[in-house]
């Protein structure tokens, strides 16, 4: 039986307003002027995966940790380091602040239903996501943090792990008291949300809101290119036991399930 439901946040409950190389872009044009949006892109997608090998869960603070990444991200699409640097005072916490709210980000249409009918079914529901605090401004701007168990708001930044740690799952049972195995996680991301969950003994669902192309060498899944061995994986085991949601909608339908069994 299903007693909890715990939630990724980025492109599970919430996407960007505009794409992010979008609002980067648009951030970068006052003080650096037009940047090729693809190079924003592909830099900004180094420079995330560089800081979270470097600094795993924020460390030394979300604030510095971010103004790396965007520092990085400008440089990498071709504005000048020294502009930058004389930029970043300002243009840090325009970013961050954007971040924090409905300016950046908005909720999927079927994110508030989902949560009200678990609600409805006396199921509690959580956050366990690799954000920051911002990431908490935005879903109460949304409206959607009164929905969430306010002693469940799992953030790599606050717990100092991230996931795909056991670690991180591990909390959430000691939170609760629940075991791992009545503890639902949904999540997009085949390692950190669905391998990760399986592996420290919770349920969990892989959300693919775009379709998986099966016959692909390289996995496709919400729209991004996966490319490591344990993400392949990932898909291969959640597609195997029937685990792969398109909409948040088949989360009520799942605990249904699971409660007849």
């Amino acid at each position: 039986m299903i007693r909890l439901v715990l939630f990724d946040a980025l492109f599970t409950l919430v996407a960007p307003r505009k794409p992010i190389s979008t609002q980067y872009a648009e951030a970068f044009k006052p003080f650096f002027g037009t940047l090729d949006e693809g190079r924003i892109k592909s830099e900004f997608k180094r420079a995330l995966k560089q800081l979270e090998t470097e600094r795993p869960a924020y460390e030394q603070g979300h604030e510095t940790w971010w103004a790396d990444v965007i520092r990085r991200t400008a440089v990498g699409a071709g504005a000048p380091a020294e502009v930058v640097e004389h930029a970043l005072p300002t243009l840090v916490p325009g970013l961050l602040k954007r971040f924090s709210s409905r300016e950046g980000y908005k909720l999927y249409d079927d994110a508030l239903p989902t949560l009200k009918a678990l609600q409805s079914l006396g199921i509690p529901t959580g956050l366990a996501s690799n954000c920051d605090d911002r990431m908490i401004s935005a879903l109460e701007d949304l409206d959607a943090l009164t929905l969430l168990s306010p002693n469940l708001i799992l953030s790599s930044a606050s717990l100092r792990v991230a996931k795909p740690a056991p670690e991180f799952f591990k909390i959430a049972c000691e939170r609760t008291g629940f075991s791992p195995n009545e503890i639902l996680h949904v999540g997009d991301d085949p390692d950190d949300d669905y391998a990760g969950a399986r592996s420290a003994g919770l349920r969990a669902l892989l959300l693919a809101r775009e379709a998986i192309a099966t016959n692909a060498s390289t996995p496709t899944l919400s729209g991004v290119m996966t490319n490591t061995s344990d993400e392949k994986e990932a898909i291969q085991q959640a597609q195997a036991q029937g685990h792969i949601i398109r909409s948040l909608s088949e989360v009520v339908d799942h605990c249904f399930s699971a409660k007849a069994q």
